[in-house]
């Protein structure tokens, strides 16, 4: 069973191949999903982000998502060496570059708690995946040419993990160096994250992309992580074990 719907600004795609899959059981993540756009989303007015940067909703009335997402943020700021950053060049919070890989892990696991072995959560190209599609295979993902978005330049092969792309080709200079504010990231285009779970390489991707060339060796200096990044020239550059993902082994 397999649904698209437009939340939080994005596609947000989920497939069950179990087959005890119902209608209702989908519409539970994407409950999840709406509710996560309330709380999270800097586009929507009435959301509680919003209210904290125009100051109608004091830290101790935070929702307890809030607080842990806040945390979470922190944490990745000091691991990542300020590269992460939700405070944003004018001053208000937007936490969007760790949110949506924390959404999909989440939702991903209230999918566990039903029972269900075998699906993917994809929301903006950044996916979860878990088991095996209807034909026993490990579940596939493309990684576009960033230059042209008919082309895969790589397939790859998730066995419970996740993978997030963090660039500018499709929303332009939306992410930025948190040491360099005021600089657009112009070094690279896209940089391709797997780790062991999408929110993991959700928030890393995207401080990687913030340092520009050198993030890939960051990615590299990972345990657990590998990553693909493609350069203004198109030029690509993969950490030491991408490759393996790039080969179908039902052993691995």
């Amino acid at each position: 069973m397999k649904q698209t719907r437009a939340l939080m600004g994005m596609t947000i795609t989920v497939e069950i191949a179990d087959t005890s899959a119902t209608k209702i059981d989908i519409d539970k993540v994407f409950s999840y999903f709406e509710n996560v756009e309330n709380k999270f989303s800097v586009f929507k007015t009435t959301s509680e982000i919003t209210l904290i940067n125009n100051g109608k909703i004091k830290e101790s009335q935070w929702s307890e998502d809030m607080k842990l997402v806040f945390t979470l943020a922190e944490k990745t700021k000091k691991e990542t060496n300020g590269y992460f950053d939700i405070v944003a060049s004018e001053g208000k919070y937007n936490p969007s570059g760790l949110v949506k890989g924390w959404a999909i892990h989440n939702a991903s696991k209230l999918l566990l708690a039903q029972g269900f072995k075998n699906f993917y959560v994809e929301a903006g190209g950044d996916i979860q995946a878990h088991g095996k599609n209807e034909q026993g295979r490990y579940w596939s993902v493309g990684i576009k040419n960033p230059f042209n978005q008919e082309q895969i330049v790589k397939v790859l092969y998730l066995k419970d993990q996740g993978i997030a792309t963090s660039g500018t080709y499709l929303r332009g200079q939306h992410i930025y160096d948190p040491h360099a504010r005021n600089k657009p990231l112009t070094e690279i285009v896209s940089i391709s994250v797997i780790g062991p779970n999408v929110y993991e390489a959700d928030r890393f991707a995207t401080a990687a992309f913030a340092m520009g060339e050198k993030g890939i060796r960051f990615i590299e200096n990972l345990k657990g992580f590998e990553g693909y990044m493609i350069n203004k020239d198109g030029l690509a550059t993969e950490t030491s074990g991408f490759k393996k993902y790039n080969i179908y082994d039902e052993n691995v």
